[in-house]
């Protein structure tokens, strides 16, 4: 029961901040999606995963073999997706990043933490640092549709991890009042981008949510099974296997759907992804830790 309640206290705020900006514009009030987006993605989210990874300690040398298993286990996530993708004619723009990428941040790390203490917090970051690289290069190309390296260099979202790897890779600080400066503009992100998707939910048709829900139960299967198989091969620590499967198996990001409404890749396809999604994972989450606990 501790575990149930602790996994809904983690995916709360997310269905909560959701249902405001549901109600929102279900009340017929007025919200400027184009606005929110650009500043959420060109500001607030950059800052956000930029002192995420300036204020994480990590021992880097302990954490070779993480990062070894993080990258193995999304390069076979993107091929097994990109497959499916292609069998199953799921537009490319639309599904692909959102079923290989998923909310390792928000949900994995406090997870990670519960589960696994210090150490899992410190594995969980190494896995959020890739993924969030891996999105914001590979994952924008594949929702904006271009070939043009030049237009992803160019995405403030990169340009912040990247620098937030360097930081992170390097030891360095910020002085204090920039850091705070940055910390500031970070926490909007994560109620912005959570309101947005609210109100992309209530511009939905009811039966717009059958795809979503088959397309979220593969995800979490499919991504169980390449975490345990990649964490095996590789043999990993029972903590660092169980800090994988935890972070792969996270529902769909509300940053996959920023990046949908930005680019006008099917935003609310992609919502109803991480509504179904976060949903499924209050059952996902309880049933993967009996498992490695």
């Amino acid at each position: 029961m501790a575990l149930i309640l602790t996994v809904l206290q983690v995916v709360a705020p997310v269905i909560v901040l959701a249902s405001l900006g549901f109600g929102w514009v279900r009340l017929g009030f007025d919200y400027p999606v184009a606005f929110v987006t650009r500043l959420a993605m060109s500001l607030a989210v950059p800052c956000l995963i930029f002192t995420a990874l300036v204020e994480t300690q990590l021992d880097a040398a302990a954490l070779t073999a993480i990062s070894v298993a993080t990258i193995v286990s999304f390069s076979a996530m993107t091929v097994l997706i990109c497959i499916i993708g292609w069998i199953l004619g799921l537009d490319r723009r639309t599904y692909w990043a959102p079923l290989i990428f998923g909310n390792t941040g928000n949900v994995g790390l406090p997870l990670a933490l519960f589960a696994f203490g210090d150490e899992g917090l410190a594995l969980a970051v190494v896995v959020f640092a890739i993924m969030a690289i891996g999105t914001f290069t590979y994952g924008i190309w594949l929702v904006s549709g271009t070939g043009a390296p030049s237009r992803v260099l160019r995405e403030p979202i990169l340009i912040g991890t990247m620098l937030g790897a360097v930081f992170l890779w390097q030891g360095w600080s910020v002085p204090g009042w920039i850091g705070n400066s940055l910390d500031l503009i970070g926490q909007m992100a994560i109620p912005l981008m959570l309101l947005t998707l609210g109100v992309a939910v209530g511009r939905m048709s009811p039966g717009a949510l059958w795809r979503p829900i088959w397309l979220s139960i593969l995800k979490a299967g499919l991504s169980a099974v390449v975490a345990v198989a990649v964490g095996a091969y590789l043999g990993l620590s029972p903590v660092a296997l169980g800090v994988l499967v935890l972070q792969l198996i996270t529902p769909v990001a509300v940053t996959s759907y920023m990046l949908a409404e930005r680019y006008a890749a099917g935003p609310e396809d992609v919502a109803g992804l991480v509504v179904v999604s976060t949903l499924l994972s209050i059952v996902t989450f309880p049933l993967a830790l009996a498992f490695l606990l």
